[in-house]
């Protein structure tokens, strides 16, 4: 019979929850260190919101960073995760069509690094959902 005390299972509870955030940060890595770029550089974010057709490009230059910082502090606060994930998810997947729009590239080296980062961002938006979707479990189960 094994004993379990309460120590090993607050540690064990303690790195779970590390470990749970890091892995939240790291999704929302991106959505943090874009705005961020965009804040010190906002003249190079009003240049890559007219390049993406995007009008008026100041307002999005602004608009988008902080949504994407307030969706990831959803997010990493645990409040009102699954809304923070979902806008991420829906989001990136909008910026993918945008930006990698791999379909119109000729065959050759750019068409292959867009369709990875298309995929890549697929990926990604589907790790948003799930973000959301454990997070619905939870509140469901009342945790």
């Amino acid at each position: 019979m094994t004993t379990i005390h309460a120590r090993e299972t607050f540690s064990f509870a303690g790195k779970a929850f590390v470990a749970e955030f890091l892995a939240l940060l790291a999704l929302c890595s991106a959505y943090i260190q874009g705005p961020l770029t965009k804040v010190f550089d906002f003249q190079g974010a009003v240049a890559e919101m007219n390049h993406f057709g995007l009008a008026p490009a100041p307002l999005f230059a602004v608009g988008v960073p902080i949504f994407e910082l307030a969706m990831s502090a959803l997010i990493l606060s645990g409040r009102l995760r699954w809304l923070g994930a979902l806008a991420l998810a829906i989001f990136t997947l909008m910026a993918t069509f945008l930006a990698l729009r791999f379909w119109e590239i000729p065959a050759g080296s750019e068409h292959s690094a867009a369709m990875n980062g298309f995929f890549e961002h697929v990926g990604l938006s589907g790790a948003f959902v799930f973000v959301a979707i454990v997070d619905l479990r939870k509140r469901a189960r009342g945790k």
